[in-house]
C-alpha cells in the first residue's frame, strides 16, 4: 500500500460553492472562468469517479491556480470551507489538506479546521509564508505543503502561448523561488517545521552548483524536513533529485486527475521508500530514529545533515516489517 500526497478532487460541495459565485473564480456549468485565462471546460468525470487501487491514502489539495485564497476574506472562506467538507466527507482512503485565507491570515480559525482531522496545510508557493500560521502548524506536529499559485498571464500573452505554458514555466519558476525562501528565510525561523514542494521543488535543487557560485552555501547539507513529490515527472528528474538530496526526502505525489503517479525507475526499495516510508514520515508518523545501512542517527529535527555520499544514493535498511509498525496514518 502506498500514499499520494498530491490529489486533486473537486466534491459537489466544492463545486456548488464555485457555482455560486458570478466572478471570478466560477463554475458556469463546467466552465471553468479565472481572471485572465480563457474559459476552461472541466470533465465532470475526473472528479467523479477515482481510482485508489493500492493507496492507503490520498491527500486532496485545494487548487491554488484558481487564487481562491488570495480572495477577500467574505470571498474566501465559503470557497475554503466547502473544499474542507467536501474532502472530509469522502472517506477512505483520502484525506484533506487544509487550505487558508491570506488576504487576512487567521491562525485561530487554521487551528480549529486542523483539529478537524486535516493533513497540514497547503499554502501558495506565491503566498509569504506567515509566522503566526506555521507556528500551528509546529504546535500541532503538522506539515506544510507548498503548491503552486496563480500563474498571471505573461506581457506577450497577447502573441499566444501554448496551452502548457503555465505549468511549465510559472509554476516551475514559483517552485523554485520557494524553496530557496524557504531555506534562506523561513527555515531560520521555523526550525521543527516539516515541508513538503510539490512537482520536486521546480527542480531548485539541482542548482546547488550556482547557488554556490553566487554566493550561497548549503552544497552537501540535506535538511530532512524539506521534501519534495515527484507529480509530473519520472525516472531521469527522480534520479537526479536523489543523486542531489538522498532517497529521504522524495514522496511520491500524483497531481491526479492531470497526472498519474510516475514510476521512480530506481528499483524495489527506492519504490518502497518514496511511495510509503518518506511521506509517512512527512506526516508525522513512524519518524525512525536511525537513518540508512550505516545506521546513521537522524538528526534533530529542522538540523542539516552532512549528506556526502548518502545524498548521492538510495537509502535502504528499512524492511517490511519496520513500515508495517508505522501504523496507520493521521486522517
Amino acid at each position: 500500500m502506498s500514499i499520494d500526497v498530491h490529489q486533486h478532487l473537486w466534491t459537489s460541495t466544492f463545486v456548488d460553492a464555485l457555482r455560486a459565485r458570478t466572478k471570478p473564480p466560477y463554475l458556469d456549468g463546467w466552465t471553468l472562468i479565472l481572471d485572465g485565462e480563457p474559459p476552461y471546460e472541466v470533465d465532470p468525470v475526473d472528479h467523479e469517479h477515482r481510482d485508489t487501487t493500492g493507496l492507503e491514502l490520498a491527500l486532496v489539495s485545494l487548487s491554488s491556480p484558481l487564487g481562491i485564497e488570495f480572495l477577500p476574506p467574505e470571498e474566501c472562506w465559503p470557497l475554503i470551507d466547502a473544499h474542507h467538507d467536501g474532502g472530509l466527507s469522502l472517506g477512505d482512503p483520502f484525506g484533506v489538506w487544509a487550505a487558508t485565507c491570506h488576504s487576512e491570515p487567521d491562525p485561530d480559525r487554521l487551528a480549529k479546521d486542523l483539529d478537524r482531522g486535516l493533513a497540514g496545510l497547503q499554502i501558495p508557493a506565491t503566498a509569504t509564508p506567515d509566522d503566526r500560521l506555521l507556528e500551528v502548524l509546529t504546535a500541532r506536529d503538522l506539515p506544510l505543503f507548498v503548491h503552486p499559485g496563480p500563474a498571471p498571464a505573461p506581457a506577450f500573452a497577447s502573441a499566444g502561448t501554448p496551452s502548457w505554458w503555465p505549468a511549465l514555466v510559472p509554476y516551475v519558476q514559483q517552485m523554485h523561488a520557494s524553496w530557496h525562501y524557504f531555506h534562506a528565510v523561513v527555515r531560520p525561523r521555523h526550525p521543527r517545521l516539516r515541508v513538503c514542494f510539490a512537482l520536486l521543488a521546480g527542480l531548485a535543487p539541482l542548482h546547488s552548483e550556482r547557488l554556490i557560485a553566487r554566493g550561497g552555501g548549503g552544497r552537501g547539507l540535506v535538511d530532512r524536513d524539506f521534501f519534495v513529490e515527484t507529480s509530473s515527472y519520472g525516472p531521469r528528474a527522480i534520479d537526479a533529485i536523489v543523486r542531489e538530496l538522498g532517497i529521504d526526502v522524495v514522496v511520491n505525489g500524483s497531481d491526479a486527475p492531470y497526472a498519474t503517479a510516475p514510476d521512480p525507475g530506481l528499483g524495489a526499495a527506492a519504490a518502497h521508500a518514496i511511495r510509503t516510508v518518506n511521506p509517512a514520515r512527512l506526516l508525522g508518523e513512524g519518524v525512525p530514529s536511525s537513518g540508512g545501512p550505516e545506521g546513521a542517527q537522524r538528526p534533530e529535527r529542522g538540523k542539516t545533515a552532512a549528506s556526502g555520499d548518502r545524498a548521492r544514493r538510495p537509502q535502504g535498511g528499512k524492511s517490511d516489517a519496520d513500515s508495517k509498525r508505522e501504523g496507520r496514518l493521521r486522517k
